[in-house]
Order: C-alpha cells, then sequence, then structure tokens
C-alpha cells in the first residue's frame, strides 16, 4: 500500500467517524447477488419495462480501437462533482477517472437510445461552499444526474444545490443519514448497520458463542460494534469484553490486552471497525499473550486500509464492497482502463460502486423514456433488482438505501477470498 494513499484513506474514515450517523437501515439481503458473490454480472433487466439500459458484458468487451458508428443523439451529460482533496480523493479521484472510459465503452457499442454519455467533472476542493458551486455548474451544463462525494459535509450542499430535483448517488458512502428518497440521495453500497449485522451473523453461524469488540464511542467507530453486539448477543452469544481505543491511531493495546487476559479463553470473535495495521497489531500482542486462536472480524476499513498488505494478516475476516476476483467483469473492466491509459487504479473494490452509479442514472432515462430531471429520479427511486457491477440493487420501497448483499472475505494464502455473502 502506497504510503500518501494509505494517509488519504486514514484522513478519509476520520472524517467519516466525525460526520456520520447510527441511524438504522433498511437491513441486509440474505440471499446471494450475481455481482457481489462472484464480480460477474448480467447486466440485469430493467425494473422499469424501458428496455436494459446498458448490455455490461457488452460494454466490457468492447473494442475501442473497433466502435460502432457514433452515436448521433442529443448528449446524455452525467455530473460528478468529485472530491480530490486528502479526505476522500482516494476513492473519488480513481472514480472519476473511471466513468468516462466506461462512458467511452458505452458510446463504442452506440450509447444509449442513440445519445452518447458525455461525463462532466467538478472538483468539490473538501468544501462545503464549493460543493454548491460545483454542483451549479454541473446543472448548468445540463447533467441528467450526479455522481457525489462520500461524506455528508459536501455531499448535502449539492443536495440542496439542486432543490432535490436531481438523482445523486453517493457512490463509495455507507452513511445512512445520506440516503433520502424523497430528495432525490442514494446511496449504492450496503451502509454501516448491513454490514455489522452481516459479520455478526455469520459469527453466530460459525459457531461462535463468545465474542468481544473495540470501540470507540461515536458514530461509525461506535456504531459498527454496537451493531455487531447487538445482533451477537440477540442470537445467543455473548459479548464479555468491550474495550476502548483511539481510532486511527493506537497501535499499543497492552493495556486491552492486560484486562483481555483475565476474561479471554482463546476461542472469542473480535470485531471492530479499526484499521487494517490497528487490528494486526492488537493480534499480535494478544498472541503474544498466549492467544493465537482468536479469529478476528473487521469492517469495509479494513479493505480500504490495506489489510491484503499487512504482516499477520492470515485468517482476518472483513466485509468490502466487492470481492473482485481475476477474470471476472469488475476485473476485466479494470484492466480495459489499463490498456486505454498505461495506468492501474486504486482503491479497486470501490471502482465497482461509481460505475454502478453511472449504469443506474442511465437506466433511469430508459426506464421513465424522458431526459427531466424529476422522471429520471422518479424511475431510480422505482429500481427493483437492477443488476450492476457491485451486485444486485433495489431502491423500491426503501428509504435510499438498497438492502444489498454483504460479501464476507478472509485473508487465505496472503489473498482476500470470498467465504460468504450474507
Amino acid at each position: 500500500m502506497k504510503p500518501k494513499l494509505l494517509l488519504s484513506m486514514m484522513a478519509a474514515f476520520a472524517l467519516l467517524a466525525a460526520a456520520c450517523s447510527g441511524s438504522d437501515s433498511a437491513g441486509t439481503d440474505t440471499g446471494e447477488s450475481s455481482g457481489t458473490d462472484t464480480g460477474e454480472s448480467s447486466g440485469g433487466e430493467s425494473a422499469g419495462g424501458g428496455g436494459l439500459a446498458v448490455d455490461i458484458e457488452a460494454m466490457v468487451a468492447a473494442d475501442l480501437d473497433n466502435c460502432e458508428p457514433a452515436p448521433s443523439g442529443d448528449p446524455i451529460v452525467v455530473g460528478m462533482a468529485m472530491d480530490f482533496s486528502e479526505v476522500s480523493g482516494f476513492v473519488d479521484a480513481p472514480g472519476s477517472a473511471l466513468v468516462p472510459h466506461v462512458a467511452d465503452l458505452i458510446n463504442c457499442i452506440g450509447g444509449v437510445n442513440g445519445s452518447p454519455i458525455e461525463v462532466r467533472v467538478e472538483d468539490v476542493g473538501g468544501d462545503a461552499v464549493t460543493a454548491g458551486v460545483a454542483a451549479e455548474t454541473l446543472l448548468d451544463a445540463g447533467a441528467k444526474f450526479i455522481i457525489g462525494p462520500p461524506f455528508a459535509d459536501f455531499a448535502l450542499p449539492i443536495v440542496q444545490a439542486s432543490g432535490g430535483e436531481v438523482a445523486m448517488f453517493v457512490a463509495a458512502s455507507t452513511e445512512p443519514t445520506l440516503a433520502d428518497i424523497d430528495n432525490n440521495s442514494y446511496l449504492v453500497s450496503f451502509d454501516d448497520r448491513g454490514q455489522s449485522t452481516a459479520a455478526a451473523e455469520w459469527a453466530l453461524e460459525q459457531g461462535f458463542t463468545r465474542g468481544f469488540v473495540f470501540t470507540q464511542p461515536g458514530p461509525y467507530t461506535g456504531v459498527n460494534p454496537d451493531v455487531f453486539a447487538e445482533v451477537f448477543e440477540a442470537g445467543g452469544g455473548e459479548i464479555v469484553s468491550t474495550q476502548t481505543y483511539v481510532w486511527a491511531a493506537d497501535t499499543d493495546f497492552s493495556a486491552q490486552v492486560a484486562e483481555l487476559s483475565g476474561v479471554l479463553e482463546g476461542n472469542e470473535v473480535f470485531f471492530s471497525a479499526a484499521l487494517g495495521f490497528q487490528v494486526t497489531a492488537l493480534r499480535g500482542q494478544l498472541e503474544g499473550a498466549g492467544f493465537d486462536d482468536i479469529t478476528y472480524m473487521g469492517t469495509d476499513a479494513m479493505d480500504a486500509t490495506g489489510i491484503q498488505f499487512e504482516d499477520n494478516n492470515e485468517g482476518i475476516v472483513h466485509t468490502p464492497h466487492t470481492n473482485i476476483v481475476a477474470g471476472d467483469l469488475n476485473d476485466k473492466l479494470l484492466a480495459s482502463y489499463t490498456a486505454a491509459t498505461g495506468e492501474e487504479l486504486e482503491s479497486r473494490g470501490f471502482m465497482p460502486l461509481y460505475v454502478d452509479s453511472l449504469l443506474m442514472g442511465l437506466q433511469g432515462i430508459v426506464d421513465c423514456g424522458c431526459t427531466d430531471t424529476a422522471g429520471i429520479g422518479s424511475a431510480v427511486a422505482a429500481l427493483d433488482g437492477f443488476e450492476g457491477m457491485s451486485g444486485l440493487i433495489t431502491y423500491a420501497g426503501t428509504n435510499g438505501i438498497p438492502p444489498k448483499a454483504v460479501p464476507i472475505v478472509q485473508i487465505v494464502d496472503g489473498a482476500d477470498k470470498l467465504i460468504d455473502t450474507k
């Protein structure tokens, strides 16, 4: 993991810990999803009866050196209000690079309804005022929908600037308060309650009856372990210890280990929203105290901060947004970008969320048979069973949080391996 990227991720999650809320979500899907399970997606069917906006497999396979005749209709303008600062640049920068490439691929296979896709990107600059200005610039340019930044400080001014009349996809956020279907604001991923519920359910299914959590009271860092403990205990498990720590900072857990030594039996499951290097540090110190058989679990923070690159990571379980494996559609799409640009994108697991934001906005246009933003927003709100690059997504009957499948991934032989989907 590159040091600059790791620092950016830490800054991003620090903002999340300060800004996000612990409100409940629509829950998690208990079935398997064709996109999350294997990384493959068939493209699905249009929920609104307007036909499939984009054939995903054809899009991924498009040869930019051998395209169909260029679409000649009026361009469909897609707005991206992205934060390139260290707060969320680790996802928004690669996301805003990939989406225009995907638009090129779609245009290469004929566009949407004979119209080309035109992506316009504005930098919100890590500032709420700038975010509002960026949104107005995109709206003035005719954006039919907007892909927004992942944190409330910058996403909410975009909703305000549009008056809730333009659909906004908050691509990389798990923040439940950013979802508001009445104001046309949508999460693309599962939310915090969803991922922690999935983790607890998996732990119970493995037969764990004892667990312990690390928490920093407050949003994200406190909500995730709280939800895990709630679900674990409701399922018959026991949380034998709740330890506090300083999130994104502590690596010396000697005080916690001393206290845990008096209550652990060595057969527990551990859960927190800690960063990857913190979990491996704790593991090493508990192993030094003789506890070698504990199973360690964590949230999307583990994936974002590079648990795959940490020493002593074998067996650690976490909940990334997508499970990308060699040769699946997501892997092929990212390889297509590299072939076209000569660059490899970072934060790979987050990239399908940006692509799905684009695809669902285009599906809204096809389903409503219109180009007015209000009609598009209504069609997006009615999406039911949309098969995207990151899994199955439904907004109908929700508040804008898709009841999305959560991949359960374990580090096996130094690499992610999908072991379950909740």
